[in-house]
C-alpha cells in the first residue's frame, strides 16, 4: 500500500514554534539523508494519526507532497506523547 502525505516547509525552528504547531493540530517533522540538506516540514496530525497505525507505514516508501513536488521518504523515528494518542515529531529519511 502506498501513502501520500501533504506537507509544508517550516521556517521557524525550536521548542516554542513546535509547541505552537502542536496546538494548531500539526506535527513538526524533518526529512534528512546522506548528501542532501535536511528539510523541516509540518504535517497535519489527523493525516498521520490514522495511517501510522498500519504496520507497513514503517516499512514501505511514503510519498510526501512538498510544494507541489513528490518526495519519496521512509519513516525513521516517531515520537509519541506519553499517554495521549498523539504524535509529537517524526523523522523521515530520503528513500
Amino acid at each position: 500500500m502506498s501513502y501520500t502525505i501533504n506537507a509544508e516547509i517550516r521556517t521557524e525552528i525550536g521548542k516554542g514554534s513546535s509547541r505552537r504547531l502542536r496546538h494548531e493540530g500539526k506535527v513538526p517533522a524533518v526529512i534528512y539523508g546522506p548528501g542532501k540538506e535536511p528539510v523541516a516540514i509540518t504535517l497535519l496530525h489527523k493525516d498521520i494519526i490514522n495511517i501510522q497505525v498500519n504496520e507497513d507505514f514503517y516499512t514501505t516508501d511514503l510519498t510526501i507532497v512538498l510544494d507541489g513536488k513528490e518526495v519519496k521518504v521512509r519513516a525513521q523515528a516517531m515520537q509519541r506523547h506519553a499517554f495521549k494518542p498523539m504524535v509529537e515529531h517524526i523523522d523521515f529519511k530520503y528513500a
